[in-house]
């Protein structure tokens, strides 16, 4: 008896087991998928694919915004018109990056408003740190406003909808005027920070032994010169690239650390 007993419970045990399957599958399918946004502009275009291929490992939805040739007043000139995201996009979107990278002093607070209302637009490329201001504070703003939404999905939630805004570095670290303060401003934030020019797997505080000139030379289609020294300006473009590759993969492990 004490023998059919045990099998009994065993029976059980397995029945609870295998009826618990099907619920934590059906969990897993209806997970939501991740919705990314990103703002940029030549070194995220999405001929270059880092983006396109961190998506894709992430199973994400990616929306590609960076245009070749535009600056962060651009994008926020975008932002002001509506024309960057449309409303059904903040609806959906869980992580805002931005890659705006170019060379310049992104924190000075110089001329900051308060309120984003107050900036006079249209913004010229004279002041990059106000125009970084700006789009930070609206997304912020979009997202805090939809708690007063009615056809929105975070109508009536204290704080409206979790805004999440990822910052980037260069691509390598060269362009150490952005570099240092993209980080001071990931700071002042707390925003997280992929930072591409410490994991991009070298360094312009030592040239490549073979050629004796900077590493990124390598891996770029042209050239840029800073501070007199020739670096590598817009990496190598496409998918099948290892430079865009190593871009994906440390864009990966910073969206993975949010754990959305």
């Amino acid at each position: 008896m004490k023998q059919i007993y045990m099998i009994w419970c065993l029976l059980c045990c397995l029945t609870v087991y295998v009826q618990a399957q099907p619920n934590n599958t059906m969990q897993q399918t209806k997970k939501k998928e991740l919705t990314i946004l990103l703002s940029g502009a030549s070194f995220a275009s999405v001929d270059n694919g880092w983006f396109e291929l961190g998506c894709e490992a992430l199973h994400a939805k990616g929306i590609n915004r960076a245009i070749g040739g535009e600056a962060i007043a651009d994008a926020a000139n975008r932002m002001s018109r509506g024309e960057l995201y449309s409303k059904q996009e903040l609806e959906e979107v869980d992580v805002f990056v931005i890659m705006q990278v170019h060379n310049h002093d992104v924190y000075n607070q110089n001329g900051f408003k308060k309120d984003y209302r107050d900036y006079f637009l249209p913004f010229t490329r004279d002041n990059y740190a106000a125009a970084f201001d700006y789009v930070i504070k609206k997304y912020l703003s979009d997202c805090y406003q939809l708690q007063f939404d009615k056809k929105s999905k975070y109508y009536g939630m204290k704080g409206g909808k979790p805004a999440t805004i990822v910052l980037c570095t260069h691509w390598h670290d060269a362009r150490v005027t952005y570099n240092e303060s993209i980080r001071k401003l990931s700071s002042k934030w707390g925003f997280p920070l992929i930072k591409m020019d410490e994991t991009i797997g070298f360094s312009k505080e030592m040239v490549h032994p073979e050629t004796q000139q900077q590493t990124s030379i390598l891996y770029a289609d042209d050239q840029e010169t800073i501070d007199g020294v020739v670096y590598g300006w817009h990496p190598n473009r496409g998918k099948d690239q290892y430079i865009q590759q190593r871009m994906a993969a440390v864009f990966v492990d910073v969206m993975k650390s949010l754990n959305l």
